[in-house]
């Protein structure tokens, strides 16, 4: 049978796969982001109001958010486990990701047991990182060791439950920069469930060198990419429209580039349209409609620079 094998697959790479029949040849699939809807996107509005927009943000899954950025994660708190599956099943929705910036990377345990009595399957925590966000040089690779040292049982945890852990690179944090973003990698290499969750608003607006970047981060180590640009920022008052310049296809960050790159190395994680508006807690838009119209444009953005 070995040699078998061996003189079919010798044939047909002679004669480009003319022998083989057309269902064993290997056809390249077409790439495409995969979307999840943020919660946060519509401020405080009833989770029964946001579930039926999963579908026409062309999602199928929620990233459930808590105060202050949405109060979704609160709800389901409130309304309890079952009242929320079975909302999630009437709308052919699962939970794709809980984000967990208040409880941070040390503290994930009862959110990654939660997660998966609720579903069953699997379900990524983004956070932030700890350490020192002020070291720089040799220092800042010596912090991201032992940042990821200290992940080591956590990442034991979320391999157990099924649950992965997304790092944020966030401003004010140790996962920050792109040489952090690159020791991260390095250093979590041995731990699958450890990912990072890669985010444009935090680094230089400069769509080739983050293109470059996740080439070089590869596939392995990015789970979840946040679709956002800085625009005008997220963190003083300002008229929406200005808010608005931090969905892509509003701001002056070209994405082409970064979704080359996401192509390139077929990333298959959770792709989220996403914004902050200021105070937190707001809907980006007026009305539930507005809003996955908003979502919806970026999206036709994002799907045009594939």
């Amino acid at each position: 049978m070995k040699r078998l094998t061996f003189v079919k697959s010798s044939v047909a790479a002679s004669l480009g796969g003319a022998l083989l029949p057309s269902p064993l040849r290997s056809e390249k699939k077409k790439f495409r982001l995969r979307y999840i809807l943020s919660s946060a996107m519509y401020g405080t509005f009833k989770v029964t109001d946001i579930l039926p927009e999963v579908a026409k943000c062309g999602a199928s899954a929620i990233d459930l958010w808590p105060r202050p950025h949405g109060n979704q994660r609160e709800q389901v708190r409130e309304m309890g486990n079952e009242a929320f599956k079975a909302m999630l099943d009437k709308n052919k929705v699962s939970l794709g990701v809980s984000t967990c910036y208040k409880l941070g990377p040390f503290d994930l345990q009862e959110e990654m047991h939660w997660a998966k009595t609720l579903t069953g399957k699997s379900v990524t925590l983004v956070c932030g990182g700890k350490g020192n966000k002020n070291a720089k040089g040799e220092d800042l690779k010596v912090e991201v060791r032992k940042f990821v040292e200290e992940m080591k049982p956590h990442h034991e945890s979320a391999e157990k439950t099924d649950c992965t852990i997304a790092i944020e690179n966030h401003a004010n944090n140790i996962i920050s920069s792109p040489d952090s973003l690159k020791y991260f990698t390095e250093f979590s290499s041995e731990m699958p469930e450890l990912t990072l969750a890669f985010a444009p608003h935090h680094l230089p607006q400069d769509g080739k060198m983050q293109g470059d970047l996740i080439r070089q981060l590869g596939k392995e180590s990015i789970s979840f990419f946040y679709a956002q640009q800085f625009g005008t920022g997220s963190h003083h008052k300002q008229p929406r429209e200005k808010e608005i310049l931090q969905m892509p296809g509003r701001g002056p960050l070209d994405f082409k580039p970064i979704i080359q790159a996401l192509k390139a190395i077929s990333f298959d994680g959770f792709t989220e349209v996403f914004m902050h508006p200021f105070p937190r807690g707001l809907p980006i838009r007026d009305t539930v409609e507005e809003i996955t119209r908003e979502i919806n444009r970026s999206r036709d953005y994002l799907d045009n620079c594939i």
